[in-house]
């Protein structure tokens, strides 16, 4: 019979914390035996005998795995190790109406960095296709130095640029921050007026990035972005 005094000393273990533990281990088995996707895992109950926990836990701690997409269930398979969507969760989450102001800043900050980082991917893998179309979206857009600041224009340009790289994460991560983008803009607009504009246009970066080199796009970029940089530096 268990002591009061251990009781005490010794808290019990919450189901959900049960939960957290097999979740862990069943995390470290994964890793241990090199699963990869498409392997078949053991049955639950399997799993709850060799863990020494019920299979309420178990069954707790896959339904966590199979929610953020590493596991799934297949007929005549059972459960088997999936290919996890990265992205998923955050395009869930990313709407800029149920973040805080603190979360917006910091996804603002990540998409004007990630802007910095483009320029050798770009001149790497970039077409004389992709040069016409950009010199299309510039040719429709209106001069931003002489009349208002045009978001539709901004994410037109910009969403081109992240296609060129041929990275399709960091394609879909370009445009899972586009409302957090969008947003900001237009807060920024409300209490300015309007949103400030960079020295450099859309215009002097297709020619920089026709005749320059990767280093002449980064600083092309910086001096673009730098209205941005000055605003979230504050």
């Amino acid at each position: 019979m268990v002591s009061k005094s251990l009781s005490k000393d010794i808290e019990k273990i919450a189901p959900s914390t049960m939960a957290d533990v097999v979740e862990t281990k069943l995390r470290e088995y994964l890793k241990k035996k090199a699963f990869k996707p498409g392997d078949a895992l053991p049955k639950e109950l399997e799993l709850a005998e060799a863990l020494d926990v019920s299979r309420n836990v178990v069954r707790e701690a896959l339904s966590r795995l199979r929610m953020l997409g590493m596991i799934e269930t297949k007929k005549k398979r059972g459960m088997v190790l999936a290919e996890p969507d990265i992205l998923g969760g955050f395009e869930r989450v990313l709407d800029p109406l149920i973040l805080d102001q603190k979360t917006l800043k910091d996804l603002f900050e990540l998409r004007l960095v990630l802007e910095m980082g483009l320029a050798d991917l770009l001149y790497a893998r970039m077409t004389d296709k992709d040069l016409k179309e950009l010199e299309q979206i510039v040719s429709k857009e209106v001069n931003k130095v002489q009349k208002p600041f045009k978001v539709k224009y901004e994410i037109a340009f910009h969403s081109k640029l992240y296609q060129m790289t041929g990275n399709e994460t960091f394609t879909r991560f370009q445009n899972m921050l586009l409302p957090v983008f969008e947003y900001v803009v237009s807060e920024e607009a409300k209490i300015n007026g309007e949103a400030k504009v960079g020295k450099v246009t859309h215009r002097d970066l297709l020619e920089l990035l026709k005749k320059g080199g990767p280093d002449d796009f980064r600083q092309g970029m910086k001096e673009h972005l730098n209205p941005h940089f000055e605003r979230v530096s504050k």
